[in-house]
């Protein structure tokens, strides 16, 4: 008896020394692009029972900014660790994380105006289908979500604004919103030596691609299709453009998260951002 009471208190013991469950991130992944025609890289966080389980994920796609590609949120984003924490704590639901790279070929998550890289393109048609075909994602609506940082950020809201029918939540975190007006959009195609003058193609191109624009078209029906949720430093050089938009959605009776924090630019930011970010999608992924 003092045997097998002594075996289950080392048993119970050894069991609250284990080490929490992780998830596993693979950083150098790719598929081939007919519409880039290039080799495209991603990155992907599994949840911890991943691989133990059958079951199908919700997916989140996390976006990073200039100058980083998809390793950024894996080597300073911390999204491993974070997520690992997430879940492990019950404030987010187990999912899948993805995170493509825009940095390679051309920087950016958009169509160029000549129509020569089409990002925004392969995106939707090729990478979406792809990654629903590889790994096991739930595919309806409710169940995907999209984030990103600064460039990423940007992106995060074109591609909601443009297919609110493909994602439930929206976070973009210190975003670049794109041009605030026309001049600056042409001034900005100028320094860029962007040769296309035709005014109507690129009054067309600034409207697509400028998120005040975009939600000033949101359908009154469609006011509610998207779960926002907007951070943005006090520090933070874009801080006029995301003002902007809280304002903008404000007047348009847009129902959004608008948060101003102590902070500028920063890896540190994104880093304190991310488990409200995957805290905020969780709630639409949840069943209640």
């Amino acid at each position: 008896m003092k045997k097998l009471f002594l075996f289950t208190v080392v048993l119970f013991i050894g069991s609250t020394l284990l080490p929490a469950q992780q998830g596993k991130v693979s950083d150098n992944l790719s598929m081939p692009s007919k519409i880039l025609k290039s080799e495209r890289k991603f990155a992907v966080y599994l949840p911890p029972d991943y691989e133990t389980s059958q079951r199908s994920y919700p997916v989140l796609y996390l976006l990073h900014g200039a100058g980083d590609d998809q390793t950024g949120w894996v080597q300073f984003g911390e999204v491993l660790r974070i997520t690992d924490k997430a879940i492990s704590e019950g404030t987010a639901t187990p999912m899948i994380i993805i995170m493509p790279d825009a940095n390679t070929g051309q920087r950016g998550y958009f169509n160029s105006i000549s129509g020569e890289w089409n990002y925004e393109d392969f995106f939707f048609k090729e990478f979406i289908p792809y990654i629903e075909q590889k790994y096991r994602v739930k595919t309806e609506k409710r169940y995907r979500a999209i984030a990103g940082l600064s460039m990423g950020g940007g992106a995060t809201f074109m591609y909601a604004l443009h297919h609110p029918e493909l994602f439930s939540s929206a976070c973009p975190l210190s975003a670049y919103i794109g041009p605030l007006t026309l001049q600056e959009a042409t001034s900005r195609m100028k320094k860029e030596n962007i040769t296309i003058t035709d005014t109507t193609v690129i009054a067309n191109y600034y409207k697509r691609h400028n998120a005040l624009d975009l939600i000033s078209q949101i359908p009154e029906d469609q006011k509610k299709a998207v779960r926002w949720y907007i951070d943005c430093g006090d520090d933070d050089f874009l801080f006029e453009g995301n003002s902007l938009v809280h304002i903008a959605m404000r007047k348009k009776e847009i129902p959004h998260e608008f948060r101003i924090r102590d902070g500028g630019h920063s890896w540190v930011y994104w880093r304190e951002a991310l488990p409200t970010v995957l805290a905020f999608v969780s709630q639409a992924f949840h069943q209640f």
